[in-house]
């Protein structure tokens, strides 16, 4: 049985909403140390897209230029959030369909050319995306005064709306 590959599948789900949520949220042009908040985006994907399953053997995306993935380098290439959104389609379904592959004895292996375990991949991965969901919704918030839907539990997610609620003054109303 594959236990911890299981609860990990069932996990990462709600990260993947957590992150959609954000983009259909936040305000793309809003500068986060320096940089438009899309950048962030990007930046939080690609790395999810590399470092979830091997950073050491990875083929970057078609679109992606030398920097790209970078907030503090500049670039010239502006992605939509259309293009962001298909993109975290793609990553999804990468990571689902590796997780699908992988057991719970391989979770101790570390991945062709990688000094990281495979679970210190997938962890590291978590922190990621949380921090800059966490970022994005925080710019969100701020901004609107309401605060993105999170997701906890993929089976008690229900689809509501995009937003928590309204925050004034440190309390939720909604």
């Amino acid at each position: 049985m594959n236990e911890l590959c299981k609860i990990i599948k069932e996990t990462v789900k709600p990260n993947f909403l957590n992150i959609r949520t954000s983009i259909q949220t936040y305000d793309r042009e809003a500068l986060f140390y320096g940089a438009p908040c899309w950048r962030w985006v990007y930046h939080a994907l690609h790395s999810a897209d590399k470092w979830f399953i091997n950073p050491f053997v990875y083929e970057e995306p078609a679109f992606h230029v030398e920097g790209l993935d970078d907030p503090e380098k500049p670039c010239d290439v502006v992605l939509t959030d259309e293009m962001l959104l298909e993109y975290l389609d793609q990553i999804e379904k990468k990571t689902m369909d590796y997780l699908d592959e992988l057991t719970d004895e391989m979770l101790y292996e570390k991945p062709e050319n990688s000094r990281y375990t495979r679970m210190e991949l997938i962890l590291r991965q978590f922190r990621h995306i949380s921090f800059h969901t966490g970022l994005l919704n925080g710019q969100t918030a701020l901004a609107t005064g309401e605060f993105p839907m999170w997701v906890s539990e993929t089976e008690k997610y229900v689809d509501d709306g995009i937003f928590f609620g309204r925050y004034r003054k440190g309390k939720v109303q909604t």
